[in-house]
């Protein structure tokens, strides 16, 4: 029988009951939110890689590379000239990425992602020249530079070939240099900072500004909404890093979240959290298939005759219907769900259609979100 296939699958019941049994575990604001204006900042570069053993891009079908290698040789004063034809193969123009991490000083190291965008084979072995990495204003703010570290592998021989993982992109640990680091001014506005919950819900606000002014004793926390809360610090710079970080270790219990569904209909998946109930509900299904069969046969004409071999095809059409019954289910907490679907028998394709009506029908009490 066809299992209803959900992420918790794999654990065990005991698990189930140890975590969904228990109340909401406390957790620190660290993990509930973050600071206004401290996150990340994504980078990204045009650049080459050089010295690939012949698996680099075809200059005839990637002109940007010729054009690249034209003009770097030209701020090295190599002059090239006009219409030579650079048939190279161990050269490759990529894009390079990276992410900025907040508070970044210039003369740090941050790592950085390489891939192909031409018809590189493989960058295995290859070198990044350098390369400045741009910022959405335009700006540069690192340079990156170094040899690349390829996880994939590949061969190839005979007009046969063998690759395990991707060898068109790379990594390099701590590639790129900061050069300028982005401006960012922590409570500049009399001390006020803002803190953001990464999940808006005005019950864990609620509770975050009662568990913040309960830790300082005054009211220096305030909700805006669902997701803010504006927290008044000091504005000397050292007091202020130092309430920031109290405020962090703040220990908030988060209300739970609605009772959903996801679906991902492109893999059958099938994930309920643990506020998910049926009501009392009925369901049949059942499977309808459709087989063809053909078996092809030889016409032989009689000796003599004016008639000509054929195949004759004898096609034979068969509709099976899997007879389905009314089945009683229902839930109120979430193993008895899943015993009440499993014992459907459906499959996940199946199931997807089943929960569907039972929204439709209000006997889910969760909402259905298809991914």
């Amino acid at each position: 029988m066809a299992r209803l296939r959900l992420v918790a699958l794999t654990l065990s019941l005991g698990w189930f009951l140890s975590v969904f049994g228990a109340p909401a575990r406390a957790e620190s604001l660290r993990e509930l939110a973050d600071f206004a204006g401290v996150r990340d900042n994504v980078l990204v570069g045009y650049g080459l890689v050089v010295g690939l053993d012949g698996s680099g891009d075809q200059t005839m079908q990637t002109p940007f590379t010729t054009q690249s290698l034209t003009n770097m040789f030209s701020q090295l004063g190599i002059a090239i000239p006009p219409g030579t034809n650079m048939q190279l193969r161990n050269v490759a123009g990529v894009m390079v990425t990276a992410d900025l991490p907040p508070f970044s000083a210039p003369g740090q190291r941050i790592d950085v992602v390489v891939s192909s965008i031409g018809n590189a084979r493989s960058l295995r072995g290859g070198t990044l020249l350098m390369t400045p990495l741009k910022g959405a204003d335009g700006a540069t703010y690192a340079l990156a530079q170094g040899n690349l570290l390829i996880g994939g592998a590949g061969a190839e021989a005979g007009g046969s070939s063998v690759q395990i993982n991707q060898q068109a992109s790379g990594r390099i640990a701590g590639g790129a240099v900061v050069e300028r680091e982005v401006p960012l001014q922590l409570g500049a506005n009399g001390g006020l900072l803002e803190l953001q919950l990464k999940t808006a819900d005005f019950g864990t606000a609620e509770r975050a500004v009662r568990a913040i002014n309960q830790e300082f004793g005054r009211p220096v926390a305030a909700a805006r909404n669902a997701r803010t809360i504006q927290l008044r610090g000091p504005e000397n710079e050292n007091d202020r890093v130092s309430f920031m970080a109290r405020v962090e270790r703040v220990y908030v219990t988060p209300t739970d979240a609605p009772a959903k569904v996801i679906i991902n209909a492109r893999t059958g998946s099938v994930v309920l959290n643990g506020r998910v109930t049926l009501k009392p509900a009925a369901v049949a299904h059942g499977n309808l298939s459709v087989v063809i069969d053909t078996e092809f046969g030889v016409s032989q004409p009689a000796p003599f005759g004016d008639g000509e071999t054929a195949v004759v095809p004898d096609s034979e059409i068969s509709i099976q219907q899997q007879q389905g019954s009314l089945q009683f289910v229902e839930g109120a907490d979430l193993m008895e769900v899943v015993d009440a679907l499993n014992a459907l028998g459906a499959t996940p394709q199946e199931l997807m259609s089943i929960l569907e009506a039972l929204k439709a029908s209000g006997a889910l009490r969760a909402e259905l979100e298809i991914i």
